[in-house]
């Protein structure tokens, strides 16, 4: 059967009333009748993600479900009389972009608290201290998060001198940009019983100058230290923040979010404000480990409009490069006393590892250093190889930034989804070298060796450690090079990938990633109308200027959740 006719007979049985039925999301049987309204997209470039049939000219879609994908005027003289007609024009439409790898919490309350993106100095942040604690009106704390450090004129993380001559006895806790790093004030460190004399904790570090003295500096689980000084959103700045995050998410062109790391707690809130409308995009959860019991007897856990899922754990086994608590199999070339943090030992992952695969809980892994990832693929691997039964399993490690390259085989063999955020290489590369040397970047953010090795590369974004704006993502794959687009041989620019696979690294792969490659991922009947339209066709124009694109719609389930007024 020609695509045409698969198309005309799939039009028919929706206009002449016969059913057509499809496996998705939101209900396993989706019969379409003569009376259903057809909306058909047209007007602009269509790329499907399907290898055999990439691009097309209209898409033509009833009840949040696509009946059928063709030609503009096959689509148009079948689908008969007062079809609705959403006209592209000219904007380019994709099946709908996920980020594979993000934080929503994080990304709501990075809108409604201190925003530190983007600060420019170890001054610059003092300034936004000064002003944040001159508007507060009688503050127990200031709380901000999302500076780096990288490019500073200071070449230096910030300290408590930095903050204490504006900040008093206002205790200030400013969060790194990446989550695994923080900077305390003195009357921080002090509200939380931290002297110079204080041990580091395991799987932490407390930084100290050379005269041994604290400088507020406080790494991966040293963070908890002063954990009771933050305050823990109530329920109702929880649902300012998530309706805030999935507002900014569909206003980027995402359709759907891996979500990180989520307090178990928070499940019910999220699945409650999808179902009531107040949520607009898919949410695949991976909870957090203390969630793993409950989740053995629920998962896969749906929301009733089974636009959130569960089914999914987040463990670490190591920090980040930046803040020098990625595990590396060799110490850091910028401080050889320093070979990372290791925030998991085997004892402590093998019950869990166990406890999952019989329950059939996806396992997801942080592992940024060389020596995290060896060990996550090994213990992966003997895991598999004591489970013999159990299939489809589709472990993942998030990030695997600094590999081994003779680990890069090893997940295609073993079965490992490698989830990475291309804007991470764009952004560490600038001090990547002076962390690892020459030699270990051969090995450094390589999407193209494991998708050559067979790798799924899920992709994503990290926010709010990044923008977590779907273009600058592509850009990164694609491009590899900076914004303003630099780039060095250090960079390893043949790790770059296609424009197609970048497509599937936003659509297919994280769909698959999430067992949902049958439902979403890429434009075809039967699957759920979720698109993402941009201004410019980022399969064909420059790289430079995939970064002056702009969302024009975004699209779940057929609800159009975003569009563009200008």
């Amino acid at each position: 059967m020609s695509p045409h006719s698969h198309l005309l007979r799939a039009l028919c049985a929706t206009l002449f009333g016969f059913t057509l039925t499809a496996c998705d999301a939101d209900q396993k049987s989706a019969p379409i009748t003569s009376d259903s309204q057809i909306t058909i997209f047209t007007g602009g470039p269509i790329y499907t993600g399907v290898d055999n049939a990439p691009t097309a000219e209209a898409v033509a879609i009833s009840n949040g479900q696509i009946l059928a994908v063709g030609t503009h005027d096959i689509i148009i003289e079948s689908a008969g009389p007062n079809p609705e007609i959403i006209d592209l024009n000219g904007a380019a439409l994709f099946p709908g972009f996920t980020d594979a790898h993000a934080h929503l919490l994080g990304i709501g309350l990075r809108e409604i608290t201190l925003n530190l993106e983007g600060t420019e100095s170890a001054a610059a942040l003092t300034a936004a201290v000064k002003q944040a604690v001159e508007n507060a009106d009688n503050p127990k704390s200031i709380i901000g998060r999302g500076w780096i450090e990288t490019g500073w004129p200071e070449g230096r993380m910030p300290n408590r001198n930095d903050l204490d001559p504006v900040s008093g006895d206002i205790p200030v806790i400013l969060i790194r940009a990446d989550g695994h790093a923080l900077v305390a004030n003195t009357a921080a460190l002090e509200a939380a019983n931290i002297t110079d004399q204080t041990e580091d904790p395991e799987g932490g570090k407390i930084e100290r100058d050379a005269d041994g003295q604290a400088t507020g500096i406080l790494i991966d689980n040293a963070m908890a230290l002063v954990q009771s000084l933050i305050d823990t959103p109530d329920e109702a700045q929880k649902r300012e923040a998530y309706a805030k995050a999935s507002d900014v998410y569909a206003g980027y062109g995402w359709t759907g979010l891996h979500n990180m790391s989520v307090d178990p707690q928070n499940v019910g809130l999220i699945e409650q404000m999808s179902d009531q409308g107040e949520f607009a995009i898919r949410v695949y959860n991976s909870i957090d480990v203390s969630g793993l019991e409950d989740l053995t007897t629920t998962t896969p856990r749906t929301s009733k409009n089974n636009h959130i899922i569960t089914r999914a754990i987040k463990l670490y086994i190591d920090g980040a490069l930046g803040s020098r608590g990625a595990a590396l199999s060799e110490p850091y070339s910028d401080r050889p006393d320093n070979s990372g943090l290791l925030l998991m030992k085997l004892e402590e992952a093998a019950p869990i590892f166990d406890t999952a695969i019989n329950a059939g809980v996806q396992v997801n892994t942080h592992a940024i250093g060389d020596r995290g990832n060896t060990l996550v693929l090994d213990w992966y691997e003997n895991t598999f190889a004591d489970h013999p039964d159990k299939s489809d399993l589709r472990w993942r490690i998030e990030h695997a930034q600094i590999l081994h390259t003779d680990d890069i085989p090893r997940f295609a063999s073993i079965g490992v989804i490698a989830s990475m955020q291309p804007s991470h290489a764009i952004g560490d590369m600038f001090f990547a070298k002076d962390r690892l040397g020459e030699d270990r970047l051969d090995g450094a953010y390589a999407w193209r060796s494991l998708i050559d090795a067979g790798v799924v590369v899920a992709g994503g974004s990290d926010a709010p450690v990044e923008r977590g704006d779907p273009l600058i993502e592509f850009y990164a794959a694609v491009a590899r090079q900076s914004l303003d687009g630099y780039s060095d041989d250090d960079w390893h620019p043949e790790q770059a990938v296609t424009r197609e696979e970048a497509l599937k690294m936003f659509t297919l792969w994280p769909a698959y990633a999430s067992f949902q490659e049958n439902v979403i991922g890429t434009i075809e009947p039967g699957k759920r109308a979720d698109f993402t339209a941009f201004s410019k066709d980022i399969m064909t124009i420059p790289a430079e200027e995939i970064l002056t694109a702009k969302p024009v719609m975004t699209v779940v389930s057929g609800n159009i959740v975003f569009q563009a007024t200008e």
